[in-house]
């Protein structure tokens, strides 16, 4: 069995977060962390997002980032609602970032002519971001497993979990979920 991406805890993500604000992109490279950290959006749809699938023609921020299915891993729309927090960061970046074309995907690459991050840059992307950064065993896929922890050790049933990450099996869900002390403590309050 493959081993999983390591999920987050606060001091790790600080930690990203730090190293992140020290280094070139910084704008972008926060705004495609916090992405994946708070709307457990998979990379691959990540780096499908377009200009306009994220803002609307005001310049705001959607409350909802429509998934079609060839942006999915399962080719099945969902929707990704965003919160408040990632507004916040969206909203930096789209001040820093804003194309004359709105159908240029959403997050910008540095090599030029490209047209944005695709899956696989966008993974070795991250896989770098956390080897420099000193988070071991971090990959694409911890943003994803952190949100589907936290929310879980928030009590977020695994009915609307395994809705919000767009799966079709409750066990893949569960599979997600990194059991940690404070969530075993917390439980045995409860009792």
């Amino acid at each position: 069995m493959a081993k999983q991406a390591k999920t987050l805890n606060e001091q790790e993500l600080r930690k990203v977060l730090d190293y992140i604000s020290t280094r070139k992109h910084a704008a972008r490279n926060r705004a495609l962390l916090m992405t994946t950290f708070l709307s457990g959006m998979r990379v691959g749809e990540v780096a499908s997002l377009r200009f306009n699938d994220v803002v609307d023609s005001e310049g705001i921020v959607r409350n909802e980032i429509r998934l079609t299915p060839a942006m999915t891993k399962g080719q099945f729309a969902r929707v990704v609602f965003v919160n408040e927090r990632l507004r916040k960061e969206l909203d930096k970046y789209i001040r820093f970032y804003c194309p004359v074309d709105k159908t240029m995907k959403f997050f910008y690459s540095q090599k030029k002519d490209s047209d944005g991050f695709n899956a696989n840059t966008l993974t070795q992307h991250f896989h770098f971001l956390y080897k420099r950064a000193g988070i071991d065993g971090a990959s694409s896929h911890s943003g994803r497993r952190s949100f589907i922890t936290n929310l879980a050790s928030k009590g977020v049933s695994v009915r609307v979990l395994m809705s919000l990450a767009g799966h079709r099996s409750i066990s893949t869900t569960q599979a997600y979920i990194d059991i940690n002390d404070n969530m075993l403590r917390s439980a045995v309050e409860l009792a």
